[in-house]
């Protein structure tokens, strides 16, 4: 899990899987701390995300609607084919709004340079 940061919005990179335990509760406290900094548009690049579980749906979820609740906005960008698959069996695609691969949000952060928001101790 990578970062990239601009005035209020934050790219997270995210890779492999998000699965019960350590995975998604590292992903969501990282995500609740963005929120806390003060980052407003929070973009998720799952293009190298290659496995979700129910839990990690779960997470998602849970890390959308704290960041709704503080004024913030969580997208998923670059799903893969099955991830968006999974999001309109779920219905979840009405709920997260989907960049896609090319989408100007995306690139308007793309090429910063990577920088951790949140100490390493919150994501543990």
């Amino acid at each position: 899990m990578t970062n990239r940061k601009e005035d209020s919005s934050s790219v997270v990179a995210l890779d492999g899987r998000i699965v019960f335990h350590e995975e998604s509760n590292a992903l969501r406290q990282h995500l609740k701390c963005l929120v806390t900094a003060g980052r407003k548009n929070i973009f998720l690049d799952m293009k190298d995300v290659h496995y979700i579980d129910g839990s990690g749906l779960g997470t998602l979820v849970a890390a959308h609607m704290d960041a709704k609740s503080q004024g913030a906005s969580l997208r998923l960008c670059r799903p893969g084919e099955k991830f968006r698959k999974l999001l309109e069996i779920t219905k979840l695609a009405t709920v997260f709004q989907v960049c896609d691969p090319d989408a100007a949000a995306v690139a308007s952060v793309s090429g910063i340079c990577e920088e951790p928001t949140c100490p390493i101790s919150a994501l543990t």
